[in-house]
C-alpha cells in the first residue's frame, strides 16, 4: 500500500484492465484500513474516508464503462 493511488480520471483511464482491477483491490484494502482506524479512533484525518469512497466509485465507473464498451462491440 505504499504506492500512491491514481486519482485523476485521465491517469485511471490509461491503466490496463488488469491494472485497473489491482488498483480497485488496493482501494478496497485502503478503505477497510481507514474504517478500522476510524473505529479504533486512530484516524486523524476523517476526510480520507469519503475521499476513498469516491475513488472506489471512480474506479468502478471506469471499469463498468469498459465492460459496456466491450459488450457493445461484440453485440453490434
Amino acid at each position: 500500500m505504499a504506492r500512491k493511488m491514481k486519482t485523476k480520471k485521465a491517469e485511471i483511464r490509461k491503466l490496463s484492465d488488469g491494472d485497473l482491477g489491482k488498483e480497485l483491490e488496493d482501494a478496497h484494502r485502503r478503505f477497510f484500513s481507514l474504517r478500522l482506524q476510524w473505529e479504533t479512533r486512530q484516524l486523524t484525518n476523517h476526510n480520507e474516508i469519503p475521499r476513498m469512497q469516491r475513488q472506489i466509485a471512480r474506479l468502478k465507473t471506469i471499469q463498468r464503462e469498459r465492460e459496456l464498451a466491450k459488450s457493445g462491440r461484440s453485440a453490434g
